[in-house]
């Protein structure tokens, strides 16, 4: 029987790192396609806007085949899909879009992903879920990389309100880890995703009318560093790749993994993101950047040998945030 448990508990969490490795490379090409957009013309708004409502569509003939007609788990969970779409959504995605208009994609994201410190100081005042050493050590490699790959002293230009609007993204992703673990588990990840995304696109399209957000965007041709291509290719490939994958493979991985472990491993979302936009924005990342993200990625590693140790336990079960319980937290 303790065999049993601790081969599912293994199962569950390569399971959960494969999705969220999948769901942060997805996430890492928004960025630089939405660069992409924003000097042909377009509004971060219009961005976030036009990315997570293309998402919605392919996601929620979906959603509506898995809820099966059980309108009741939307009534029930109204809450949560309505808090999703505007904070983890809308508000992440907008202000991560304007902080990239405002400074490098690379930097931007490494800010927002301050996010797992925020997330474990959340679990640990709200929840009582005492961060151990493991996950301690792997947060503290983690940020030391962050700053190397920032690198401020390099002489590059900060621009302060993109520091705030990458701080307001920070705020809005540990939002997202929180939110994608709570639920009864009665309501499917694909309608979480699909419910979200449609309110937070029609929430931006809202606030778009009332001119509290700028909406504007152009067919202008999108130039990228070596190749330029007609404006609808990077909007289909924003929709599908990096909202619709992204979140729905995101929201797998928080269940499995947890929202502590699963903010850590999406991390992966720095180093891709600097990848790609080297390719396409001719970003090249500098030597020291590149020893900070061998840091983040050490730092993840240590973080989920951590979470590794605690599942082994024999007894082992998993609460509503994917965190490992134990006997007095069962009783």
């Amino acid at each position: 029987m303790a065999t049993m448990t601790h081969d599912m508990a293994a199962q569950r969490l390569k399971s959960g790192l494969i999705l969220a490795v999948l769901s942060a490379s997805s996430f890492g090409l928004s960025g630089p396609l939405a660069r992409g957009l924003m000097n042909a013309g377009w509004s971060a708004a219009s961005v976030v806007a036009i990315r997570v409502l293309v998402a919605a569509a392919v996601l929620v003939p979906i959603a509506l085949a898995q809820l099966h007609r059980e309108w009741h788990l939307l009534r029930r969970n109204a809450f949560l899909i309505t808090a999703y779409g505007l904070v983890a959504v809308a508000g992440t995605q907008l202000a991560y879009f304007n902080a990239v208009a405002q400074m490098e994609v690379g930097v931007a994201l490494l800010i927002e992903y301050t996010a797992p410190i925020a997330v474990v100081g959340w679990l640990w005042l709200r929840h009582r879920q005492r961060p151990g050493a493991a996950t301690v050590a792997g947060a503290a490699l983690g940020i030391t990389g962050l700053f190397l790959v920032i690198d401020l002293r390099s002489g590059m230009t900060t621009s302060w309100v993109g520091l705030a609007w990458a701080l307001a993204a920070m705020v809005g992703a540990a939002g997202y880890f929180v939110l994608s673990a709570q639920g009864d588990g009665t309501l499917p990840g694909t309608v979480l995703a699909a419910g979200g995304l449609l309110i937070g696109g029609l929430g931006l399209l809202a606030a778009g009318a009332l001119g509290i957000v700028p909406l504007h965007a152009t067919t202008n041709p999108v130039v990228f560093q070596s190749f330029t291509v007609a404006w609808w290719p990077p909007v289909l490939a924003l929709g599908t790749v990096t909202a619709a994958l992204a979140y729905v493979s995101g929201i797998a991985a928080t269940r499995l993994l947890g929202s502590r472990l699963a903010s850590f491993v999406a991390l992966f979302e720095v180093l891709a993101a600097l990848v790609f936009a080297w390719a396409l924005l001719g970003e090249a990342p500098r030597l020291i950047q590149l020893l900070g993200g061998a840091l983040i990625l050490v730092g993840v590693v240590v973080v989920r040998r951590g979470e590794l140790s605690a599942t082994a336990a024999p007894v082992a079960e998993f609460g509503p945030e994917g965190q490992v319980l134990d006997d007095a937290a069962r009783r």
